[in-house]
């Protein structure tokens, strides 16, 4: 079957005057791969222009394509993609940095982590249509750093949005999971504050989460003066031990576009076209505007993109997590399907 699909890449090549070889196929859990080498100095933008030619020789709704160097990246979508259960990828996990967060698996297979306090992460801004998954993953985040994170003394979280309300008995929170805009918008102030104390020396610097679900929420109520504040807080809240996790599917919005650029870590889910691909990675030929729903994401660090599966964790799960953590235990870990995973893990900033 690689062998039949390849050669129907390298006869669309062909028809369209494009010197090109596949050179491998790799069967991943929602994709299968195809690298294609280009000959002769043939240009990759020409390939990129393919899709619908692609995907109508390959017989599939639609394939991703991506440069990679000299070489373009042919990804055809598997039906049925794995789902990636939290809990059992946890215990796969041993030597976890501090205020680490799980996101995935990453394509090469292995678990995919970040580590919020590496200078080139700090803050991250997860961007995607609506059903993309983003809130999926902050749920992802918000779990498995309070489970790494048992104890309150270790790890603080302020948690914005309704879709976070039943992870309000973690007792991480510094004050009740927030519903409203406007003081989501002063969170944002007493951050800033938060961080001038803290550069001051006059507080120590326990780790705080902050996770927006929905950047415009707070941004909208609090107008120019929330505006101020992010921007502050992105560019000196690290060094004070205060990390922004944002969703936003509003890339069009004003303030979303002057702010987007400060975020050093972007994650991607499906958006709507090539221009909100740009936009939200802030790099051109990235095929985040084909890329499968919900889960499905790219993660943007230093200029390295890192396709990855966000971990799921199911409603009922997440109600255990809260209550044994509430209870001061540790749930168990091996609930779900379980995940197979080669040695060690993949982390983005070390």
């Amino acid at each position: 079957m690689l062998e039949y699909m390849a050669d129907r890449i390298e006869a669309v090549l062909r028809r369209y005057g494009i010197p090109g070889q596949v050179i491998s196929g790799t069967v991943a859990a929602r994709v299968i791969r195809f690298k294609v080498i280009l000959k002769d100095g043939a240009d990759g933008n020409r390939v990129l222009g393919l899709v619908n030619e692609l995907a109508a020789a390959l017989n599939t709704p639609g394939v991703r394509v991506a440069r990679q160097g000299v070489a373009a990246v042919v990804e055809v979508p598997r039906p049925g993609p794995v789902v990636v259960h939290l809990l059992p990828l946890l215990r796969t996990l041993q030597c976890v940095p501090p205020v680490t967060a799980t996101l995935g698996l990453a394509d090469d297979g292995a678990p995919l982590l970040i580590r919020l306090p590496s200078p080139v992460v700090a803050h991250i801004l997860v961007a995607g249509a609506a059903g993309s998954g983003k809130t999926v993953l902050l749920r992802t985040m918000i779990l498995s750093l309070a489970l790494r994170h048992p104890r309150q003394e270790e790890l603080a979280l302020v948690l914005a949005g309704q879709a976070l309300t039943d992870l309000s008995g973690l007792p991480h929170l510094v004050r009740p999971v927030i519903t409203d805009d406007r003081e989501a918008a002063e969170v944002l102030h007493s951050l800033v504050r938060l961080t001038t104390r803290r550069a001051g020396g006059a507080e120590a610097a326990l780790p705080v989460v902050t996770f927006f679900d929905e950047l415009t929420s707070p941004l909208g109520a609090g107008g120019p003066a929330a505006e101020r504040d992010l921007r502050w807080l992105l560019q000196s809240g690290r060094v004070a031990g205060v990390h922004l996790i944002a969703t936003t599917r509003y890339l069009d919005h004003p303030s979303v576009r002057r702010l987007i650029g400060a975020f050093p870590v972007r994650i991607v889910g499906r958006v709507t076209g090539l221009e909100q691909a740009r936009v939200a990675s802030g790099w051109p030929g990235t095929g985040a505007e084909r890329l499968s729903s919900p889960g499905d994401f790219i993660a943007v660090a230093e200029g390295q993109l890192t396709r990855f599966q966000a971990a799921y964790v199911t409603p009922g799960e997440a109600t255990q997590v809260v209550a044994a953590l509430r209870q001061g235990g540790q749930p168990r870990l091996g609930t779900g399907t379980e995940i197979s995973t080669r040695g060690g893990f993949d982390l983005i900033a070390r």
